[in-house]
């Protein structure tokens, strides 16, 4: 695939996952696909959709822009931007019904036309503060 055809799926897979559809994930995932995060690695599109149902569970109404997207080689970069209402458990803290935002990175790494392996960070000290779950630094 092209590196506009890998970045066309990419906002693809984004444009599916804020209508709620999990099922994109098999469309662009291969099944052992590999994920990676700052605490935990989960191997297999199921992992992964589990993960995003969780995401949806905790923040409904979640949706994600992609901010910048670099294509090179075999690879896509994303910067993101994700919003949302807290109204399920987040990091140990009870739903508070505010309104949330969470910045992050991803890279996708595609093989034979699908995603193989993604790395992503996100800001989750950032959306602890907008909570009140952590002191924000003031100054």
């Amino acid at each position: 695939m092209s590196l506009e055809e890998n970045k066309a799926v990419v906002r693809r897979f984004t444009e599916e996952l804020n209508k709620g559809n999990l099922d994109v994930v098999d469309e662009v995932f291969a099944a052992d696909c590999v994920r990676r995060g700052a605490s935990a690695e989960q191997q297999g599109s199921e992992a992964f959709k589990r993960s995003l149902a969780g995401l949806h569970t905790v923040f409904p109404d979640w949706h994600s822009t992609n901010e910048d997207m670099v294509a090179e080689g075999d690879q896509v970069w994303v910067r993101w931007a994700g919003r949302g209402t807290h109204r399920g458990e987040f990091r140990g803290v009870a739903p508070t019904g505010k309104q949330v935002t969470m910045l992050g990175v991803r890279t996708y790494r595609f093989a034979g036309g699908k995603v193989v392996e993604h790395w992503g960070l996100a800001n989750d000290l950032g959306v602890m503060q907008q909570l009140g779950a952590v002191p924000s630094r003031e100054g």
